[in-house]
This record gives structure tokens, sequence and C-alpha cells, in this order.
């Protein structure tokens, strides 16, 4: 079976919208703490792998750190999973469709962030302080990280936000077009690297590296990680939603209409 042309990724990608909208809740909030559980353990490796290298590297840290995180996504759209930043593209492209309602959409993300975030914050306590994995020699990197994305600003990391999940959403994307698996990774690969080394602010991720540092001693409150998370939540809805499901879909309904 060939791959998929950008008008049938876009069919593909609305019967997509409409199985996650018909989830019930208990397959949703599985699937919702895995996914937040494998995107945080992605970042984790990324902090492992960056904090254990010299100063002196630099953005050749940062890149082989970003190599590594991608196992999250590939994880979720092909081991199985449920992340709200792929569903941010996903859902208003069915109801863009008219195949969902919006009552229908704001249940799944309701449900999705809500597991997400306990997914990734079991791993930032168990794994990243429990166990020590974001503490010790790579702290400095943990805290670092934190800190630049709390201080960033409402503006900037909504801005961040977007470019962030414009290619989070192009992975998911590429990934729905693509029908083996090395397709499949090679379409996840790459757009989840650049955003990790360009430094994109991803909020299923914050959720795992900001209270990992406020539980290692950062002098980050709970009230910053919020704002944080109110911030980034709406830039990587308008990535997701504007820049990957909403252009795709004026681009090429017609090209649906004429086949149907």
């Amino acid at each position: 079976m060939s791959d998929y042309y950008p008008h049938q990724i876009l069919q593909a990608t609305i019967e997509k919208g409409e199985a996650k909208a018909a989830g019930g809740i208990s397959y949703l909030s599985i699937l919702g703490f895995l996914g937040g559980a494998f995107i945080s353990l992605g970042y984790l490796a990324y902090i492992r792998v960056v904090g254990g290298m010299p100063h002196e590297w630099g953005s050749l840290a940062v890149f082989i750190g970003a190599a590594v995180f991608p196992i999250g996504l590939i994880g979720i759209l092909i081991g199985g999973g449920e992340l709200i930043t792929g569903n941010m593209m996903v859902l208003p492209t069915a109801w863009l469709a008219k195949r969902i309602t919006l009552p229908k959409l704001g249940r799944n993300w309701l449900i999705v962030t809500f597991t997400n975030l306990l997914g990734a914050m079991a791993v930032a306590w168990f794994f990243g302080h429990y166990v020590g994995l974001t503490e010790g020699e790579v702290l400095h990197k943990t805290i670092a990280v934190a800190e630049g994305k709390v201080n960033a600003g409402f503006g900037r990391s909504l801005v961040s936000g977007i470019g962030c999940n414009w290619m989070v959403c192009l992975g998911v994307w590429l990934c729905y077009g693509a029908h083996s698996y090395a397709g499949k990774i090679l379409g996840i690969w790459f757009p989840i690297m650049i955003f990790v080394l360009v430094g994109f602010q991803h909020v299923v991720a914050n959720m795992f590296v900001i209270p990992a540092a406020i539980w290692a001693g950062a002098d980050i409150s709970w009230v910053q990680f919020a704002e944080n998370m109110v911030s980034v939540f709406i830039g990587n809805t308008i990535g997701g939603a504007v820049f990957v499901g909403g252009v795709y879909w004026f681009a090429y309904r017609h090209h649906m209409q004429k086949q149907a």
C-alpha cells in the first residue's frame, strides 16, 4: 500500500478525530496517562543526555539530546496513547469537517489534558525526584530548562507554543500519511527533533520538567507553573488547530468534496 497524498492525510485525520471524540472515559484516561508518561520519558532522556555532556559542546549537546526526545511521540502514535497537543490538531479538523461537535471536542481535551498531567507528574516524581534521574549531576540542566520556561513571560511562551505545536502536529500529520513503521518513525522524528532543538515550549513536556525542577528545590512556584500552562496551552492550540489542521483543511477540502 502506498503512502497518502496530503488530501488523503486530511481524510485520515478527520476519521481519527471522529474516533477520538467517541472514546470512552476509561479508554481516554488510560491512553492519556500513557501519553503524558511517554512524552516525559523522552524529555527525561533529553535531560540525561544534555546534562551529562561538557558545557563546551554547546549546541551539539542539544542536538544529540533533541535526537532522543522523539521516542515519546513514537510511543504514542505507534504504541498507543492520547496526547493533548496532537488532539489540538486532529479534533478541530474533524470539527471543521462537521463530523464532531464542540462539546465532544471539549470533553476529549479535558480528559486528555488532565490525564497527560497525571502521567507527566508521575514520571517527574517517581523517576525524576524519587529515583533522582533529574537531579544529581544533571540538576543544573533540569533547573535551567524549567527556569527558562517560566521566566519567558506570557507572550513569548504563547508564541513559542505556537511554533512547538506547528512542528508536533506536522509530525502527527506525516505519521498518518505513512503506512510502514519506518515511514511513520521518520515522519515523526524530524519535526519533533526540530522543535526540541529550537527550544519551543510544549505543554505536556512542561508538565514534566517544571514540577521536576520544583521538587528538586528550584526557586519556582506552583503559580508560575500554572501561568506557564495557560500561555503554552493557548499557543499549542493555535499551532495545532490553525497552522496545521485549519490550514490543511482549507487547502484540501475542495479536493475531498470532488472525490465524494
